[in-house]
């Protein structure tokens, strides 16, 4: 698919070892998403569902020759034949998504999860929140395109970073990884005001994927997923963390750094890690409740685990169940 170019997100290794997944990603889009297209299959039916802008490499003969000379664009026909599924990433790419925890000492969050990063002490870095997601969301994107199933990409921090329509063809993957590669974290997060602005724009069902480290109010969360659900699309949350924003494993005495806002925080871990990991836990506790409350998938891992080993053993059970 790459055309003997490699992405920085699609790792070969990872790619042999998910390329069985198509198997169960299909069972997925058969069982799972049942319903969210007219057939799980490309079918015989001709019926008309609506227009999209025309993309060099369209076929000329969808081109809708009325609306060309009407509004003199170039829209194109679409069909419920021409896709099996379509599917959106949401990405979050705020400024907490940044962090990666050294090796010796890792991140902090205060309140219901207000991402603070380590500023001192030395370790070789490990792979931030936002590269774990990038991989993540390229191997979700080549699977659902190998499948011939369309999908979207939408990047956002307080705003929309990045826009992309959901479509299934390799050129459009092409695009998705060279945009994917270019982004990089922003600024404050805006779960809720991203989740609740695209809930108004896709009119037909599909398949939500949000990944995100979740850290936004979660009563704003709730009803944004709420709104999702109301309007019949199918959520998975994929919710990734730092292993340190888990288990809070520092020592010494302190210096964190908000990522978003820039606030520094002394602190003794000895006195504040039990109190911290209980509100850690809550508010990972509060959004499973949340997630079962929307009828909405709800993974939850961090960046030590292995993308392709979770991927796996998450499209492995959704096919069991």
């Amino acid at each position: 698919m790459s055309k003997g170019r490699g992405y920085r997100f699609l790792e070969p290794a990872a790619l042999a070892r998910v390329r069985n997944l198509s198997l169960a990603a299909r069972g997925v889009v058969e069982g799972f998403i049942t319903g969210l297209h007219s057939s799980p299959y490309k079918g015989f039916s001709v019926e008309f569902a609506e227009h999209r802008k025309y993309s060099p490499g369209d076929n000329l003969r969808h081109l809708d020759w009325r609306v060309l000379a009407r509004t003199n664009r170039l829209y194109v026909k679409q069909y419920e034949e021409e896709t099996n599924l379509r599917a959106y990433i949401l990405l979050d790419a705020s400024g907490s998504m940044g962090y990666a925890s050294d090796v010796g000492a890792r991140s902090v969050s205060e309140g219901f999860g207000r991402p603070l990063a380590h500023a001192s002490g030395s370790g070789l870095a490990k792979i931030t929140k936002f590269e774990y997601v990038s991989y993540l969301t390229a191997v979700l994107a080549y699977l659902m395109t190998r499948q011939q199933d369309g999908v979207g990409l939408i990047a956002f921090d307080q705003h929309i970073q990045l826009d992309m329509p959901a479509r299934s063809s390799p050129r459009h993957f092409d695009d998705m990884m060279h945009r994917l590669e270019a982004l990089r974290p922003g600024k404050k997060t805006g779960v809720t005001m991203a989740l609740n602005r695209l809930a108004e724009r896709f009119k037909r069902r599909c398949l939500i994927v949000l990944i995100s480290d979740l850290f936004d109010e979660p009563e704003g969360v709730e009803r944004a997923l709420h709104h999702f659900r109301h309007r019949k699309h199918e959520v998975i949350v994929f919710h990734v963390l730092d292993k340190a924003e888990l288990d809070f494993p520092f020592r010494d005495a302190t210096t964190f750094v908000d990522l978003e806002t820039g606030e520094r925080l002394q602190a003794d871990p000895a006195y504040i890690r039990d109190e911290y990991r209980r509100q850690m836990t809550a508010f990972v506790d509060r959004y499973k409740q949340i997630c079962a409350n929307c009828q909405a998938d709800y993974v939850m891992t961090d960046t030590s685990v292995p993308y392709d080993f979770m991927l796996s053993r998450y499209l492995e059970k959704r096919t069991r169940l």
